[in-house]
């Protein structure tokens, strides 16, 4: 019943070919074999420089562009030509990922107190996705869209790029190719998602997958639209069938 009157989809980052795939835009089979050849171009351009993402809880004086200029001067001191510093996840209000060079990612750890942040978190990642140190891995992964058939998904899909719905099947094919250089729109695209004239029914939304990191960042970006959320765990009916 939940898939019958699904409204609209969104993934995070590599989740959008999920959302994609269940809204019909492609096929399972095809998508899986363009996420193949997307992580491994985005792992071969992460060994080419040493970098990463930080997570980043700020007060609301905090300045990420200028935190990011200033983190980006410090390298250039050190000698790294044309550094990489930028806001790549817009989280939720407060809360943002910062992606480049590894020293401008220690520089911003080093002076949180100076920019306002309160919190400040290395990610377990082998590289800054979603900048433009993934330039390598848009010609792999532009190829592999041009041989895949992409149809207009059967429900609306939310693009990371600019959190607004896909139109038709090269906007789809462009936009899953920049998003690699972009940054994800998470917070943006919740808005859109959600936007209602007042009084109208909110939907119900279902995270599907492990982990509940989605609806954390729904309770903080909308919490009329938390309060009707579930989780469902993929694992759950595996588990079953097995006991």
């Amino acid at each position: 019943q939940v898939v019958e009157r699904c409204v609209a989809a969104a993934g995070y980052s590599v989740g959008e070919f999920a959302a994609l795939g269940f809204a019909g835009a492609m096929g399972f089979a095809e998508a899986l074999y363009a996420v193949k050849v997307r992580a491994e171009a985005m792992q071969r351009a992460s060994e080419a420089v040493p970098s990463g993402m930080l997570s980043v809880v700020g007060r609301r004086e905090a300045n990420y562009k200028f935190a990011c200029l200033e983190a980006k001067k410090h390298c250039e001191s050190l000698g790294i030509e044309n550094p990489v510093c930028a806001v790549s996840n817009y989280l939720f209000p407060d809360s943002r990922v910062i992606a480049g060079h590894l020293q401008a990612l220690e520089f911003l750890q080093e002076n949180a107190r100076k920019y306002y942040f309160t919190r400040t978190k290395m990610l377990p990642v082998s590289g800054a996705f979603h900048t433009r140190l993934m330039e390598p891995a848009v010609e792999p992964l532009a190829e592999v869209l041009k041989s895949i058939e992409i149809q207009k998904p059967l429900v609306c899909v939310y693009s990371n790029v600019d959190g607004k719905k896909y139109m038709h099947t090269k906007h789809i094919q462009k936009l899953l190719v920049k998003q690699v250089v972009s940054p994800v729109m998470w917070e943006q695209t919740m808005h859109s998602v959600y936007e209602r004239k007042q009084g109208t029914e909110f939907p119900y939304t279902y995270e599907v997958g492990p982990g509940k990191q989605l609806g954390a960042v729904l309770k903080k970006c909308n919490l009329k639209a938390w309060k009707q959320y579930n989780h469902v765990d993929a694992l759950e009916d595996e588990e079953a069938a097995e006991t």
